[in-house]
């Protein structure tokens, strides 16, 4: 197995000298401390031993006021959204995860074969659950009433549940892995619990709620919690 630096592989990453980015300061990261996609990023940088390096900028995304202090550097107008240390932005959370995985020369992407890959897909179904979870959540948060669609609505929480059986198939699989993958789930789960508590969503997932109570008490996780609703 080949082994690379953390300063030759965040280089060549970037394509930046190390000592012509030292200049820009801390990496700055644009947070809704409600997001479950930031949260799945401030997850993966302290488990990278990151988070010090890393400010925090309050922001207040949404899908019609849009904060124009985030889509003056992401267009897409979304949290979470990080400015590197040489002013490279990146978005979204997967691309985030990846860089700062490759800053911190972590192992929460695995590089090569199979695990590779399993990581990836374990992300894009917790990720997926947690869209639809949020798209959702808009549709009464951000949605007049008289223009609610209740069978959208709908859709994306059956996206949630069939999401929640998959989860459930793979959490004994889960073991202690810390990575992309189980990340983005614990995040996902985090999210229902503190967004959709009327899912009661542990009935149907034993196992799922085994793992995520081992995970979920990371310390990690503890301190990326949402605020009390």
């Amino acid at each position: 197995m080949i082994y690379v630096s953390r300063i030759d592989y965040s280089d060549r990453l970037l394509g930046v000298p190390r000592a012509k980015r030292l200049k820009y300061g801390p990496m700055k990261l644009f947070f809704s401390a409600t997001s479950p996609f930031v949260r799945k990023c401030l997850v993966a940088a302290r488990e990278l031993g990151l988070h010090d390096r890393i400010e925090i900028i309050p922001a207040a995304p949404h899908p019609v006021d849009r904060d124009r202090a985030i889509v003056a550097h992401n267009p897409l107008g979304k949290v979470p959204t990080l400015i590197a240390d040489d002013g490279t932005v990146f978005y979204d959370s997967r691309v985030i995860c990846e860089y700062l995985d490759a800053l911190g020369n972590g192992a929460l992407v695995p590089k090569r074969g199979a695990d590779r890959w399993r990581v990836l897909i374990d992300q894009s179904l917790a990720d997926g659950m947690t869209d639809a979870a949020v798209l959702a959540r808009y549709e009464t948060a951000a949605r007049p009433e008289n223009r609610r669609w209740t069978a959208w609505t709908d859709g994306q929480l059956d996206k949630v549940r069939c999401g929640l059986a998959e989860l459930e198939r793979l959490a004994d699989g889960f073991a202690d892995r810390v990575d992309v993958g189980t990340i983005a789930a614990g995040c996902a789960l985090g999210y229902l619990d503190y967004r959709y508590e009327s899912l009661a969503w542990r009935k149907g997932c034993p196992a799922a709620a085994a793992w995520f109570e081992r995970f979920g008490a990371r310390p990690s996780m503890m301190a990326t919690r949402p605020p009390p609703v």
